[in-house]
């Protein structure tokens, strides 16, 4: 499958005290946002969240309740004492997709970004939706869009109760 199915819907959530503070312009999820919809999602947001395990894991469940097909989150994925995104969305997984988060990593560091393996991201689904995680920077988008564009018409098919 090829064609992402007919009214595919994103949600992008961005982690990040200083964006939520209004210090600095979120451009990391609105470089996603936009990278979404050339891939044909109708895209909400992006909702700028602090990095708050109890907010984010929040907007999570939100989105998936929305029934939407895919959730991307950009930010709070490092190492950094703040960084709590794989732990807020770990608390929503059903099922857990650990390809999709190695092969976003994997690209980053295949395409010379060797702190792309720093990434905790994880990726899976809850209910009929795919939830994945990217860095917080406009470079981490672009590689995770890159990973995921041919991946998603396929994925959201089949979240959608398709065959294989």
């Amino acid at each position: 499958m090829r064609e992402l199915p007919a009214g595919a819907r994103a949600v992008v959530v961005t982690a990040s005290n200083r964006a939520s503070a209004g210090v600095y312009e979120d451009r990391s999820g609105q470089a996603l946002a936009a990278g979404l919809r050339e891939l044909g999602f109708a895209v909400e947001g992006p909702h700028v969240r602090p990095d708050d395990v109890a907010e984010l894991e929040a907007v999570l469940r939100a989105s998936v309740d929305l029934g939407v097909d895919l959730v991307v989150t950009t930010g709070g994925t490092g190492l950094s004492p703040t960084d709590v995104t794989p732990e807020a969305t770990r608390a929503v997984l059903e099922r857990e997709a650990p390809g999709i988060a190695e092969a976003v990593r994997r690209y980053g560091a295949e395409n010379g970004v060797l702190t792309a393996v720093l990434s905790r991201g994880l990726a899976g689904t809850a209910g009929r939706t795919l939830i994945v995680n990217l860095p917080g920077s406009t470079g981490g988008v672009k590689d995770g869009l890159a990973v995921l564009g041919p991946l998603l018409p396929h994925v959201v098919s089949q979240l959608r109760g398709g065959d294989h």
